[in-house]
């Protein structure tokens, strides 16, 4: 996949208000990441439909989940992160040349 299909997909997973909210918790929580009930803790989010969202996160390539014994450990995939924010921001202020045949 390319960068733009990869950023789109992110930026798509991101464009809802309680996966935003999980995405910004995870990435508050650092590389220790979170299980899924303490996200469900701080979001007040019931364990389906977090449990959903988390599932939409992960098809993105935005977080990782790692299987710990009986607990599911979320985490930012912090490279990804980077990669979506550089490819927003990396052309920042270059300018736009006009095209001729578009006046």
């Amino acid at each position: 996949m390319n960068q733009t299909a990869a950023t789109a997909r992110a930026l798509a997973a991101l464009g809802h208000e309680a996966r935003l909210d999980v995405y910004r918790l995870l990435v508050r929580a650092g590389e220790n990441g979170l299980i899924i009930g303490d996200i469900a803790n701080h979001t007040g989010l019931p364990l389906s439909t977090l449990a959903h969202h988390l599932r939409q996160l992960v098809s993105a390539g935005l977080i990782v989940q790692e299987k710990q014994g009986r607990q599911v450990i979320n985490r930012i995939d912090f490279a990804v992160m980077n990669r979506t924010l550089r490819f927003l921001t990396e052309e920042c202020c270059n300018g736009v040349s006009l095209r001729e045949d578009a006046a």
